[in-house]
């Protein structure tokens, strides 16, 4: 079942809830949701992102997502449960990113601190650095931990595993992730 257009076009501006549990350890933060990502109401998904081939290949899932009709209940239970969760900095879906305005990153980072006190997860891992730069005004921050946290967790940036990303592969990207997963304890 492939969304046409039309079809997509009707979810922008449309949001999608936060994934997280109670006993969140890894919290991954988007940049905001696609189209496609608002259509079936899971986050990363769009038949050319990496996210959950990356989490597979981390070993830090087993299952795979179905990008037509995203992700189960079970799914969903499952993330939470080993500690993960999900949210973005906009909850606004666009087409790109690059839709958004500097103000509404810097209110997405604003509303993630919120969070991080609430959750008080280990790790954030923020995917995207240029997205991380703007929302957080630090023009010079590269990938990897960040010197300072954020309300008590690690502050990590992680690449973007978004198909436009052309300079990540499902490897890299599972390096990465992995590396967040267990500075987070999970592994």
């Amino acid at each position: 079942m492939a969304f046409t257009k039309e079809q997509l076009a009707g979810y922008a501006g449309a949001s999608v809830p936060d994934l997280l549990g109670d006993h969140c350890r890894l919290l991954f933060v988007g940049i905001n949701p696609g189209l496609w990502t608002a259509a079936t109401q899971t986050h990363f998904c769009h038949p050319s992102n990496r996210f959950y081939p990356a989490m597979r290949r981390a070993g830090l899932i087993d299952w795979f997502v179905d990008t037509d009709h995203g992700m189960t209940g079970e799914q969903k239970s499952a993330l939470i449960r080993v500690g993960i969760g999900i949210t973005n900095l906009v909850n606004r879906a666009t087409v790109r990113a690059s839709e958004l305005g500097r103000g509404e990153l810097a209110q997405g980072a604003r509303r993630l601190r919120r969070l991080a006190v609430e959750l008080q997860p280990a790790v954030v891992a923020v995917a995207g650095v240029t997205a991380f730069r703007q929302a957080f005004g630090r023009p010079g921050a590269a990938l990897g931990p960040q010197e300072d946290g954020l309300a008590g967790s690690e502050l990590w940036v992680v690449p973007n595993p978004s198909g436009l990303n052309a300079h990540e592969t499902v490897d890299s990207l599972a390096g990465w992730y992995r590396r967040a997963a267990d500075a987070a304890g999970l592994r």
